[in-house]
């Protein structure tokens, strides 16, 4: 797997982790990575993802902890960290709107569950979207696109995914009461920072 595609696929993963609750087929897919135990290590170890049943597991405990971090008690939008009265902007005026209009993405909202665009998982998710534009530009030996898409995933996160998600995923890391969503948030961390220095070389 080419660099160009981890990175594809490591956005696609905390994206879907922190967009909406868990499901027995997401869970059984993120438990097949290759690198799972590296990646959730507390959640490996869990003695409750051994002895419990996967709908207990999953309805009683994963999704309970996810409701907390990500609904009730902590506040995954960006305008909510960036905004001088704490507000989500969820109309037009929303700073990542223009972004995604540039490129044809266009958030189905109600499908996603959120209720703005600047939804980190939704922001996540775009650069997926970026770095997917980028494999194709790979693929038809197109540097200067390259080149472009590069730049943009370097800027959105400047802008826009490291202006809030460090804070965000500090706070989950020490709230979340799973070691799923702990280890979740430390990875997303990681990565994203890590994101951030290989794009700067």
């Amino acid at each position: 797997m080419s660099i160009t595609e981890q990175r594809s696929s490591l956005y696609s993963l905390v994206s879907r982790i922190f967009i909406q609750e868990m499901d027995e087929h997401t869970l059984s897919k993120i438990e097949k990575i290759d690198n799972f135990k590296e990646l959730f290590p507390n959640y490996f170890e869990w003695d409750k993802r051994q002895t419990l049943s996967r709908y207990k597991l999953i309805n009683e405990i994963l999704n309970v902890d996810f409701t907390d971090i990500a609904i009730m008690h902590l506040i995954p939008y960006e305008t909510f960290y960036t905004r001088e009265d704490a507000m989500i902007e969820t109309g037009g005026a929303n700073p990542v709107v223009q972004i995604y209009n540039d490129y044809g993405y266009r958030v189905d909202l109600d499908r996603a569950r959120v209720v703005s665009p600047d939804h980190i998982g939704v922001e996540l998710e775009f650069m997926k979207i970026l770095i997917d534009a980028q494999k194709k530009a790979e693929e038809d030996n197109d540097i200067e696109a390259v080149k472009q898409l590069k730049e943009e995933q370097k800027r959105f996160l400047e802008d826009h995914l490291l202006a809030f998600a460090p804070l965000y995923f500090i706070n989950v890391a020490e709230q979340a009461r799973t070691p799923f969503y702990k280890d979740a948030a430390k990875l997303a961390l990681e990565f994203l920072l890590e994101d951030y220095e290989y794009l700067n070389k």
